[in-house]
């Protein structure tokens, strides 16, 4: 496997001026890696940790809203217990797919 990137693409442009001015920046590690797996997918691989792309796609996403992680914990602390009605049902309609 191998990838080839544009020098001059502004993607390629914008993550190499975010990685000279903090190389640890995790974002631009999450994003990074983000191309590699999306170039993987078009090109007809498949990704080993899917787990682990998830949860990138997932912080991007957060990102991209401008959500805090507190922000999450606090919103799922306030939803009520599923009930095992709706269990039922849920399971019930997938069945009939």
């Amino acid at each position: 496997k191998s990838l080839e990137l544009n020098p001059k693409n502004s993607i390629i442009k914008t993550l190499k001026a975010k990685v000279d001015a903090d190389k640890n920046d995790k974002t631009v590690k999450d994003l990074t890696l983000l191309m590699y797996d999306v170039a993987l997918i078009v090109s007809g691989f498949s990704i080993e940790k899917t787990d682990i792309f998830a949860d990138r796609i997932n912080r991007m996403i957060k990102l991209g809203l401008a959500i805090d992680d507190d922000d999450e914990e606090a919103s799922t602390s306030d939803m009520p217990a599923l009930e095992a009605e709706d269990v039922v049902e849920a399971s019930e309609m997938e069945e009939v797919d």
